[in-house]
């Protein structure tokens, strides 16, 4: 497997990273190097993890997986969104929670990186080593992770509530397209 196709890869796997972290950069009030940290070792850890799950769990377990792995991604996305969402009609003011710590981090970690453990599983298939794959997914995930709180901090304040839930329906967006990728 060539090194520009493994960019490739790691590229359309972290763009869901990068637009979940553009909005928790968005939520952050003062983002400092702390939330980029969280952000990017987060999503990078997972999108590392998650194909080598799936790697190892091969080729026997492949079809349960495959059966309901784009509605968990699904949920836990709407759930996280819907709850942005909700939480933007009920506040007008610029501070809100903050994404980079906690459940909700570990929530969007997982979500994001439910595809890479689908990624995972192709690889087992293809009998292609996990370890190089996997580094190049996470490293790429985590640059995408914290140049999209670099960018959601700049939008921050100045866009207020309707970037905000900008955020939140980008976020359910991603949810619907992995159950419409994956039910199509």
């Amino acid at each position: 497997m060539s090194f520009w196709y493994l960019i490739g890869i790691a590229l359309g796997l972290a763009m869901d990273a990068f637009a979940v972290s553009v909005a928790a950069g968005i939520r952050v009030t003062k983002l400092d190097a702390g939330h980029v940290a969280r952000l990017a070792l987060s999503f990078g850890f997972f999108q590392f993890l998650m194909p080598v799950i799936g790697w190892l769990v091969g080729r026997g377990l492949s079809r349960w997986i495959e059966a309901f792995d784009h509605w968990v991604a699904f949920g836990l996305l709407a759930f996280v969104g819907g709850k942005m969402l909700w939480e933007s009609f009920r506040s007008a003011e610029c501070e809100t929670k903050d994404p980079t710590r906690g459940w909700m981090l570990l929530t969007l970690a997982i979500a994001t990186s439910i595809d890479a453990l689908a990624v995972g599983l192709s690889l087992a298939v293809l009998d292609v080593s996990i370890w190089v794959p996997s580094v190049i997914i996470g490293v790429v995930a985590a640059l995408l992770s914290a140049l999209g709180a670099l960018f959601g901090s700049r939008l921050g304040c100045r866009f207020g509530v309707w970037a905000e839930r900008f955020g939140a329906l980008v976020l359910i967006g991603i949810g619907i397209r992995i159950l419409v990728d994956h039910l199509t």
